[in-house]
């Protein structure tokens, strides 16, 4: 896993799990990832110098204007990925574990020209 590729599932983690709890802490994303704690608090220090996140004094973590756009775009092109195999008829699971990879690698030239193409069911 490339340096870019591991702060974008960090920052895709940090952007899902503050959709389902009101704060998001780096104990829940090295639960959310299987990581360990230690291998979370680099990642953190990383995210903060690159101003992606933001940690308050009670550990709460927040994605910055900057981390939230990055976040976001991973997850549109994950979920998107992800959507489009399983209707190709490929298995969730790996259509899943497939987009996770695909996110990453394509351009955004790329990515845009695919989405135009293919029409996806709401």
């Amino acid at each position: 896993m490339g340096h870019n590729e591991s702060i974008e599932d960090y920052l895709e983690c940090i952007l899902i799990l503050g959709k389902r709890h009101p704060v998001v802490r780096s104990v829940d994303v090295a639960s959310e990832l299987g990581f360990k704690k230690s291998s979370v608090s680099v990642a953190v220090k990383n995210m903060k110098a690159k101003d992606y996140i933001k940690v308050s004094d009670e550990g709460y973590i927040t994605l910055t204007k900057t981390g939230k756009a990055r976040a976001e775009s991973v997850y549109e092109r994950h979920t998107f990925f992800t959507k489009w195999l399983t209707e190709l008829g490929v298995d969730p699971k790996v259509a899943a574990e497939d987009a996770c990879m695909m996110e990453h690698v394509i351009s955004e030239e790329s990515f845009k020209a695919i989405k135009k193409g293919v029409a996806l069911p709401e």
